[in-house]
């Protein structure tokens, strides 16, 4: 079993950054990908960033040019850069990771996530 811990939300101005952060308990041999998922009130869960085994990266429309996801695969963790943060930016930020297994379904963890809050 995995624990991810997430860190670095908190509340910012608008045009503001922060950086998150998301550190498993164990090293993570076989990551198929890793995610930054967002929720905010009313809505539904909404996909923010990933990186998949090989490096690639993908974003959601609305981050584009202003979030950067990346990963340090010795500390076991994935961040999350966030410029230029606007109020629409404000959600639960949760992290996921998912390792492949040789037999078997693939391994889903979740975090608890971090809030992060953007004033106008």
């Amino acid at each position: 079993q995995v624990q991810l811990v997430e860190s670095g939300g908190g509340l910012v101005q608008a045009g503001g950054s922060l950086r998150l952060s998301c550190v498993a308990s164990r090293r993570l041999l076989r990551i198929r990908s890793m995610r930054w998922y967002r929720q905010a009130p009313g809505n539904q869960r909404e996909l923010v960033a990933g990186v998949d085994s090989g490096g690639r990266t993908n974003y959601a429309d609305s981050v584009k040019g202003r979030f950067t996801i990346s990963r340090d695969n010795a500390k076991n963790t994935v961040f999350l850069q966030m410029n230029s943060l606007k109020p629409e930016d404000t959600a639960v930020y949760v992290c996921n990771v998912v390792e492949w297994t040789p037999v078997g379904p693939d391994n889903d963890y979740w975090g608890q996530g971090t809030q992060v809050t953007v004033s106008s």
